[in-house]
């Protein structure tokens, strides 16, 4: 049998790779190197058997948009959530105790009573974006003064179902305090944990692709975004179309905080980096400031 020639339940063929390659970072930004091609593979793989027939023919159906699901099972193969409670709990710190205080007495200074608004994103299975709600309401004094939105994004919908449930184990779990479970969370089982209602109710999940920048002109005038470990898996055009949405989905002076190994100094210019006693995090100038 040719390389052109193998079907679906063999490794795919160079060109079979680079088609599925090239059509998912025109879509998400994500570019997968040589390195990852078993892991691509596998999953291209249970997509077509799934869809039934041959690659060519599931190709062509994602390639054309006849079936929309066809797109999206692929995304939700590909993309890898890897995430807990509290994760680099540093800049929940810089959140509660230097980011939002200023925006408080912004706030009050100017007497506006616009809610404070924060984005996650990639949320992935939820655990940041819950993160953010429990600092809030646990470590931040001025929490029953102000109204919060929380919008937690991600374009992997299997993430976003399971984020709504919000159902956890061990490891997710694991750096969350007792009296924080006890307060926050119902017991499931001997394992298993769920959010209460209240605190999930208080989250906005949706689905994002930050690299595209028709749907991110929907996402504007947020304080906060938490958009971390994301971009390391971004080219650098795909990095920088992410900066310019992030930069124009945060209100003037607006914060972004990125994962401990991305910097947006390499990236782009447009935002300005600002050290916080707890870390570095991106400001979006606000207006008439010098850049």
């Amino acid at each position: 049998m040719s390389t052109a020639a193998r079907t679906d339940d063999t490794a795919l063929s160079e060109a079979q790779f680079a088609r599925v390659r090239e059509w998912v970072y025109r879509r998400t930004g994500i570019q997968f190197a040589e390195s990852k091609r078993y892991f691509v593979d596998k999953r291209v793989q249970s997509c077509v058997r799934k869809h039934g027939g041959s690659f060519d023919a599931w190709f062509a159906g994602l390639r054309l948009g006849a079936d929309p699901a066809l797109a999206q099972q692929l995304i939700n193969e590909l993309t890898v959530n890897e995430t807990y409670f509290l994760r680099e709990d540093h800049q929940f710190e810089g959140l509660v105790h230097s980011v939002l205080p200023a925006i408080a007495a912004e706030r009050r200074a100017t007497g506006s009573s616009q809610p404070i608004r924060i984005l996650s994103l990639p949320c992935s299975t939820g655990e940041e974006a819950y993160s953010i709600g429990l600092r809030l309401l646990e470590d931040w004094e001025d929490i029953d003064d102000f109204d919060v939105e929380i919008v937690a994004g991600d374009i992997d919908t299997r993430v976003l179902s399971f984020a709504q449930r919000g159902e956890y184990g061990p490891r997710s779990m694991q750096r969350v305090p007792l009296a924080v479970r006890t307060r926050w969370f119902d017991r499931v089982d001997a394992e298993t944990y769920r959010v209460k209602q209240d605190l999930r109710d208080a989250m906005d999940f949706r689905v994002v692709n930050v690299c595209d920048s028709e749907s991110m002109r929907a996402y504007r005038d947020f304080d906060v975004i938490f958009c971390r470990n994301l971009l390391i898996y971004f080219d650098e055009v795909s990095s920088r179309r992410a900066a310019e949405n992030l930069f124009g989905a945060l209100r003037p002076g607006g914060h972004l905080f990125l994962g401990h190994s991305e910097s947006m100094s390499r990236i782009s210019p447009i935002f300005t980096p600002v050290r916080l006693p707890e870390g570095i995090v991106y400001r979006r100038p606000p207006i008439g400031a010098a850049r």
